[in-house]
């Protein structure tokens, strides 16, 4: 079975066209393939389907590390975007269909691994969660920016922590979302994502950057468009469109061609 590996901002993605597999079998696949030891290695899979008389080009199935169905990637809908330009499978501006609903695909015109994901448009679901924390976070609040984040401000940059701990795991399980600590800076915001599926800090999460950046923003903390730096160092540019879509544009980086056997 033929993958191409995929980084989007640190985020890595093993992708394939292939769909004879049944669920149960890409669950499995995704366990295996993406096992940093014993397999290729990676934050999570993506099956494409290509489809014909819609109006997308295909739809995906994406796979966390540990073989949970998730509706949405923000990251790996960028990598997926480029996989299926620089595969033949649609043109630079083209959407596909998520269980998260339509994302809309837009890639650079001089720079062809600069691509944008409109995510679409995001929820609060709920605010002023108060949870005792060692990282002198007021209150927490509950977004909806395809998948469930909790996120939290924290008043100093030294207050990030970059190293999973029992309170990240606790507040992951117990609001079963990914948890986000963000410190939003002058001009930029860094933030980090314990990720659902993962089960770990990851170099970047795309959804995590949204729900942080939506956040901010409606509590005046930042400027619309505006830079999010995940652990990874690899700035992402956020923006809210005219119809408060989730604007997500970065580098992604095509890294191998990897065959499973």
């Amino acid at each position: 079975m033929r993958f191409v590996k995929y980084s989007s901002n640190g985020n890595d993605f093993l992708i394939t066209t292939t769909h004879t597999l049944n669920d149960s079998s890409r669950a499995q696949l995704a366990q295996r393939v993406c096992e940093r030891h014993n397999g290729i290695g990676a934050d999570g899979m993506v099956v494409v389907i290509p489809t014909h008389n819609t109006p997308y080009s295909y739809q995906w199935d994406f796979y966390n590390a540990d073989g949970s169905l998730a509706a949405m990637c923000g990251n790996a809908s960028r990598s997926v975007g480029h996989y299926a330009y620089m595969e033949g499978i649609a043109p630079k501006q083209h959407s596909f269909l998520t269980q998260a609903g339509i994302i809309r695909i837009h890639i650079d015109e001089q720079r062809d691994t600069l691509v944008q994901s409109d995510l679409g448009a995001y929820k609060i679901l709920e605010e002023h969660i108060i949870e005792s924390n060692p990282y002198g976070v007021d209150s927490w609040a509950l977004l909806d920016s395809g998948v469930p984040h909790l996120v939290g401000f924290v008043k100093d940059r030294k207050a990030l922590t970059y190293k999973k701990d029992t309170l990240l795991a606790h507040l992951r399980q117990a609001y079963n979302a990914n948890i986000n600590l963000a410190f939003a800076d002058t001009d930029k915001i860094f933030y980090m994502t314990y990720e659902r599926g993962v089960e770990d800090i990851t170099e970047a999460c795309g959804t995590g950057a949204a729900a942080v950046f939506a956040l901010a923003l409606n509590n005046q903390l930042c400027q619309n468009p505006t830079t999010l730096i995940p652990p990874s160092n690899e700035p992402l540019t956020l923006a809210m469109s005219e119809h408060n879509h989730i604007l997500l544009q970065g580098e992604v980086k095509r890294i191998a061609l990897c065959e499973w056997l």
